[in-house]
């Protein structure tokens, strides 16, 4: 038996706000979805497309497929082929059956629920809603972290103000993108969407997360966690320590953390009276900019440095001896450090200057935790960039995580 919806509205407070009973039924699970895909390997078969639905990919040289099989679904992507790491892929459905009546009353949204299955954890997904006039598509998008590989996860999405008229062709879609350059798969189990009364939808689950979401204020953030240990390893001598790396201008040698095509910026921190705790929304990894160098003629996805969770590798290294052989201890890079990013982002260019990158809280609880032992910084395309370290004099300008607490 498949789940039913996971929302259970008060009746009688909804009838006083005129909520039609149909819509109550709906919402709570006696109806069932107005659409429902469980991939049963219907007409087609197992190994052919789902009826109905398509896959594309873009931005890259990653290649897809998607496939049933008998009682779930599953993208296959294919990425060893791939340069810069920026490719995405989907798959996407034309839903059928959804009461147009009542999507387009004020009052009503739309809702997305997939139970699915990764190859590789940590990874986000996302979910998004579309129709044929849609020019944003980073509205009514969300994405997920899935913790944990060859588990079932269940996510779901409720759209905000979703704009829509009766004539509309509604999409449903869901994505992985930037995941690294392997092979990958997501298996679905299901995927169902509903017309839904908004005010009656309890917290969806997963954990949804906005796309690229705005920095925030950073006087927003109660507590600041500087560096414990901030270092520089390099690809292409993998076996030199860089910890005494500097600009080197009139006033002498000073020490810099640096990224550009072979180096990374490794931090590290120690948790403390915070380990273990759990945080309130999105946290803010702060660097100061010692100096930048980039092409202003390149454009998005090139140029910026994306910042990645280590998970793996040696938990205790130390600036003045870590190497990138040290740090990874003899695994794979894509075993230590998560292949796919937690946010791409520009470096402010001005010198003293602070860059912003926001963290996801799945992410800031993991770093809190220990269960992510650090972020690395890497170039997205050509970019060099320099940052001050942890004995920087203006305290501010050190490598720090901003963050609120439940």
């Amino acid at each position: 038996m498949r789940p039913v919806n996971d929302w259970k509205p008060d009746m009688r407070s909804a009838l006083r706000k005129g909520i039609p009973l149909l819509g109550l039924l709906a919402a709570a699970g006696t109806l069932p979805a107005q659409f429902l895909e469980e991939f049963n390997a219907g007409d087609a078969g197992a190994g052919s497309t789902p009826p109905g639905w398509t896959c594309a990919t873009g931005d890259g040289q990653a290649g897809m497929d998607f496939v049933e099989n008998d009682g779930y679904a599953t993208i296959h992507v294919d990425a060893t082929g791939d340069r810069q790491g920026i490719w995405w892929a989907l798959i996407r459905r034309p839903v059928p059956g959804l009461d147009m009546e009542r999507l387009v009353r004020p009052g009503y949204e739309l809702r997305a629920e997939a139970r699915i299955r990764v190859s590789h954890a940590p990874r986000r997904v996302n979910l998004h809603f579309n129709h044929q006039r849609t020019t944003d598509y980073h509205s009514h998008l969300m994405e997920f972290d899935i913790p944990e590989a060859d588990t079932w996860h269940t996510i779901s999405m409720t759209t905000r103000n979703f704009e829509v008229r009766a004539d509309d062709q509604v999409n449903a879609q869901l994505a992985l993108m930037d995941w690294g350059q392997d092979r990958y798969t997501v298996d679905i189990d299901y995927f169902k969407v509903d017309v839904v009364p908004a005010a009656m939808v309890e917290k969806d689950l997963g954990h949804p997360l906005p796309y690229h979401p705005p920095i925030p204020d950073p006087a927003s953030f109660a507590h600041r966690l500087t560096a414990a240990q901030d270092g520089v390893v390099d690809r292409q001598f993998p076996d030199l320590n860089f910890g005494d790396w500097a600009s080197i201008g009139e006033d002498g040698p000073v020490p810099v953390l640096a990224v550009s095509g072979t180096q990374l910026t490794i931090l590290r921190w120690e948790p403390g009276e915070f380990r273990g705790r759990r945080v309130a929304g999105p946290g803010l990894l702060v660097l100061g900019t010692r100096s930048l160098q980039r092409s202003p003629r390149y454009a998005k996805d090139f140029g910026m440095v994306r910042v990645k969770e280590i998970l793996g590798g040696d938990p205790d290294w130390e600036a003045d001896s870590v190497t990138m052989n040290s740090l990874l201890s003899g695994a794979e890079l894509n075993a230590v450090i998560n292949s796919q990013m937690v946010i791409d982002y520009p470096v402010t260019a001005d010198p003293d200057g602070k860059s912003y990158f926001v963290i996801n809280e799945q992410v800031m609880n993991r770093l809190l935790s220990g269960e992510t032992r650090g972020l690395a910084i890497f170039p997205l395309g050509a970019v060099n960039a320099a940052f001050h370290t942890g004995g920087a004099d203006d305290a501010g300008l050190r490598p720090a995580l901003l963050f609120n607490l439940q």
